[in-house]
């Protein structure tokens, strides 16, 4: 009953009306409207900030002059349940055996010597002035590598983190002694591997034996604190001695960065284009959107992609690991000072609100700087840009990056190629291709890019960083 005369009512207050109801009204105008509206469009710092190098061949090729170290990385481990395993192709990494592809049964028996410990925290891995007679690989955990100051106190050389490694040196020489201590910050998982169980592979396998001594005379050519060959001066001399003569080494087998892709096929309806074409262009709308998600793929690879993305890219002794868990202005000076010029830090916005708020605990105030119109917190008046394509781990970690930018710095760039056919944008091209017996258009989508580090020093990451401390 109640419903019947509210519905009643209602009618009255109709028929009662001086004039037209706005719901009648709006069955003869046309809406005011947005574009398609689109989530997940970030500002996309990284592709702003990078300088771009035309790349006309597809290929960018970064010489360097020759280095005697070794390439070096973090290992990867395996595990069933709580017993770890090492992948033996892993070892590759090492210094002492970079090179070495092809041996699969060598890297099989040398990963077989490798027996796991644990260490409680405070425990000591290995402790200064003892023997050297292992290498040792941390699978898991994180470690203070300890030397000892001017006045006998304990200094911080490094912090070790999950991967990390040392001893692979030591084991090709004999009676020698750690230099540093390193303790378990951590509850730790290591591998170690003995020198006899080395020595004894060493004289079992001809191979090995040749790679280690060429290794050996590596570490005694003449070279400079970065690694590469050493360039002979003379300095502060007096009179007419005879000077040395030199040249300049190059490496032999530079790295080479193709341009990646990253393309998608867009289809519109021809009656959709034909007929739903006002006030907007149906067409040009689907491609807005369609180039705003290849962006953001982009800037993501850039960031990511195994084979050139700046995360897997940082040499390792330009990785770092925080002091504590949070980031901290003493993790941001040491990223600092592993380089100059560098232009601007780039981390997730939860990773840039966890260091706000370190600072604001220690109680310092960091001033903004301005980058392009917008102020950002900055540390040492480098900005720290927002950048949410940087993971953020299930262990709720993620990571720092700080650039030096450009070729003219030797830097990290950009690469990519403005001559593409049909280009809408700088190396981004729509090519129409064809309508199919569904009255369907496709548009192939494509954007070219990619991106080369010059020198090692030119990009450092502060990893591992603990995040909701």
């Amino acid at each position: 009953m109640a419903n019947s005369v509210n519905m009643g009512s209602g009618r009255d207050a109709d028929e009662q009306r001086l004039s037209l109801s706005t719901e009648g009204a709006r069955q003869l105008t046309t809406t005011t409207k947005t574009q398609p509206q689109m989530q997940g469009i970030s500002p996309r710092w990284l592709l702003r900030m990078l300088p771009w190098v035309q790349v006309s061949g597809g290929t960018y090729r970064v010489n360097r002059r020759l280095t005697y170290t070794a390439g070096d990385d973090r290992l990867n481990f395996s595990n069933i349940g709580s017993k770890v395993e090492l992948i033996p192709q892993e070892l590759l990494k090492l210094p002492l055996l970079r090179g070495m592809d092809g041996e699969a049964l060598m890297l099989d028996a040398l990963a077989r010597q490798f027996v796991q410990r644990e260490f409680k925290t405070g425990d000591l891995i290995v402790e200064a002035g003892k023997p050297a007679e292992h290498v040792v690989l941390l699978a898991h955990g994180k470690a203070h590598k300890l030397g000892t100051g001017k006045y006998g106190d304990p200094i911080i050389l490094e912090v070790l983190g999950d991967g990390d490694h040392f001893g692979d040196q030591a084991v090709v020489e004999s009676n020698d002694v750690w230099p540093f201590t390193v303790k378990a910050l951590t509850p730790c998982t290591v591998m170690v591997m003995p020198q006899q169980a080395f020595e004894n592979l060493i004289r079992q396998s001809p191979a090995l034996s040749a790679h280690v001594e060429g290794y050996k005379r590596r570490l005694k050519l003449p070279q400079d604190k970065a690694g590469q060959a050493a360039i002979e001066l003379a300095a502060g001399h007096k009179g007419e001695p005879e000077l040395p003569g030199t040249f300049v080494n190059y490496e032999l087998r530079p790295r080479e960065y193709e341009l990646s892709v990253a393309q998608t096929v867009l289809r519109v309806h021809t009656r959709v284009a034909d007929v739903y074409n006002d006030p907007m262009n149906q067409t040009q709308q689907q491609l807005r959107l369609t180039i705003e998600a290849l962006k953001e793929r982009q800037e993501y690879e850039l960031i990511n992609n195994p084979e050139f993305g700046l995360l897997h890219n940082a040499d390792l002794k330009q990785r770092l690991q925080p002091r504590s868990g949070p980031p901290t202005p003493d993790d941001m000076d040491e990223l600092l000072s592993r380089r100059r010029k560098s232009r601007f830090f780039l981390a997730h916005p939860r990773t840039i609100a966890a260091f706000g708020q370190e600072c604001t605990r220690r109680g310092i105030y960091p001033t903004p700087v301005e980058v392009h119109g917008s102020r950002f917190l900055g540390w040492r008046g480098v900005p720290l840009l927002p950048c949410d394509k940087i993971p953020i781990t299930r262990e709720r970690t993620s990571s720092i990056l700080v650039l030096r930018t450009g070729e003219d710095d030797q830097g990290v760039i950009g690469l990519h190629n403005t001559e593409v056919p049909d280009q809408v944008e700088p190396s981004l091209s729509v090519r129409r291709m064809e309508v199919n017996e569904r009255a369907l258009t496709s548009y192939l989508v494509s954007v070219y890019f990619s991106a080369a580090l010059l020198v090692p020093d030119a990009l450092g990451v502060l990893e591992n960083i603990e995040l909701g401390r």
